[in-house]
């Protein structure tokens, strides 16, 4: 089995497998990434070929099409590689990638009898028109679209419209040119044109949730020298992890909770882990980053010795930083489901969530945790503070259900799962997860929660 694997980050979803892959009997992998790549710190072995596009974007290239632009470069360096290995003689069977960046455009062309493997994580969406001027009010709880136009607080344009949706022409050329596709998530495929529907399966890739799980023992230093503890009910811990700390991840509405929640809680301390870049949406127009944002805002309303800001941490630290936790808090847009908000579970945190489509597919109210209306900073507080007043017994139930609502999403599966779509059997069908009934206000299993989602009115 010859297997090409190649995004700009060198194949983030598929790096364990890729791995695991290049050390089978039979196999012969080959990973192709960008030159600012991390590549594969713990496998220094990996056949990985890095790539540069030959030249930036044109400064005078309409902003619309910026993007398409830089994946043409991007799948042109690529191609270029592709050809250099046919010349060799190398022929791939699979080629599995995350397309997003451009770097399979010209792939087929290349290897046309190789089967293309698209991870389609994602295609925008917006609401009609009227929704995005604001003639036609949707409760963001109630929201049936996506991120865009998802936050009152960022008005969307005309202009924002028209751009994403010349950004789609770059994943229009993504499904129609592979094989096959991969969502993570019922409702990220959900996503994307019904035309493509047919070609996606769901198979999300795993987390290592083996090496995942509460330690009673587990305790962390803060920057200041604090030491917080796991079970620790004198001094509960709150944690907030994203990538960058941002608005996609509701940063701005979790730290306009913080103030309440200190102040009902004088012994709680508040663990922040995350960079000052952004990975999704753009920087404020006022500061260097969203932290400095949000801290010139509410920062005086905090008390700064329970308020600690870690920044990004080794993947050793941030295990520590969720076994430490008394209450995890995941926000979110309607957008892709982050790998944090698995990993909280598969610790066993007892997680509040933003009641968001994609959380609410593997979170259920009230039975693996508590789902807070969204972008609402009252639901937020009131979210956090109840999960501190629960009962031993109500969150390890909390705990215990959430670790197996995960149970089925750790890697071995995700390896299954993608590994039937790379080497397809004849009649075999790829493992896909569960889904979470539709969440109804009211569904909440059973803990005697009050009816309605917190900061939802009944």
């Amino acid at each position: 089995m010859t297997c090409l694997t190649h995004q700009q980050g060198s194949t983030s979803q598929f790096k364990h497998m890729a791995a695991e892959w290049e050390n089978t009997p039979g196999w012969d992998v080959i990973g192709i990434g960008r030159d600012t790549a991390p590549g594969y710190p713990d496998n220094p072995g990996f056949k990985l070929i890095r790539y540069k596009p030959h030249r930036p974007v044109g400064k005078d290239q309409h902003p619309y099409l910026r993007r398409m632009e830089d994946a043409v470069l991007r799948g042109q360096a690529v191609a270029r590689i592709l050809l250099q290995l046919k010349r060799k003689g190398w022929q791939p069977d699979t080629i599995l990638a995350h397309p997003g960046w451009g770097e399979t455009l010209y792939a087929k062309d290349v290897f046309p009898d190789a089967r293309l493997v698209h991870y389609c994580e994602w295609f925008y969406n917006a609401p009609p028109l009227d929704v995005i001027e604001g003639k036609v009010e949707i409760d963001r709880a109630e929201w049936p679209y996506a991120d865009i136009g998802f936050d009152p607080e960022f008005p969307v344009t005309f202009d924002d419209l028209a751009c994403i949706r010349s950004w789609n022409a770059l994943h229009l050329l993504n499904l129609a040119n592979c094989d096959v596709g991969i969502s993570p998530t019922q409702w990220q495929k959900a996503q994307h044109p019904n035309p493509f529907l047919d070609k996606i399966v769901v198979a999300h890739e795993g987390i290592d949730s083996e090496n995942l799980g509460p330690d009673p023992n587990a305790v962390i230093e803060t920057p200041s020298g604090e030491m917080l503890r796991a079970n620790a009910p004198d001094k509960p811990v709150i944690t907030y992890v994203a990538r960058n700390l941002e608005p996609y991840r509701a940063f701005h509405t979790f730290m306009r909770a913080l103030p309440q929640v200190q102040q009902e809680h004088k012994n709680a301390n508040v663990v922040i882990v995350g960079g000052d870049d952004v990975s999704y949406g753009s920087r404020p127009k006022d500061a260097k980053n969203w932290r400095e944002k949000m801290l010139a805002e509410v920062g005086h309303q905090l008390d700064s010795t329970r308020t600690h800001f870690l920044g990004k941490v080794p993947y050793a630290d941030y295990k520590r930083v969720l076994q430490v936790s008394s209450v995890h808090v995941y926000l979110t847009y309607p957008f892709v489901l982050s790998w944090s908000c698995l990993e909280a579970m598969a610790t066993g945190c007892v997680v509040v969530a933003s009641s968001a489509a994609p959380v609410r597919e593997v979170t259920t109210h009230g039975a693996n945790g508590l789902l807070v209306a969204p972008t609402h900073q009252h639901a937020s507080a009131d979210g956090m503070v109840s999960a501190l007043a629960l009962k031993a017994s109500e969150a390890s139930k909390l705990q215990q259900s959430a670790r197996a609502r995960v149970a089925s999403m750790d890697r071995v599966q995700g390896r299954m799962s993608i590994e039937s779509l790379v080497v397809p059997q004849e009649g075999a069908r790829c493992p896909t997860l569960p889904v979470n009934p539709v969440q109804q206000p009211g569904n909440d299993a059973g803990l005697g929660l009050r009816e309605t989602l917190i900061g939802e009115t009944a």
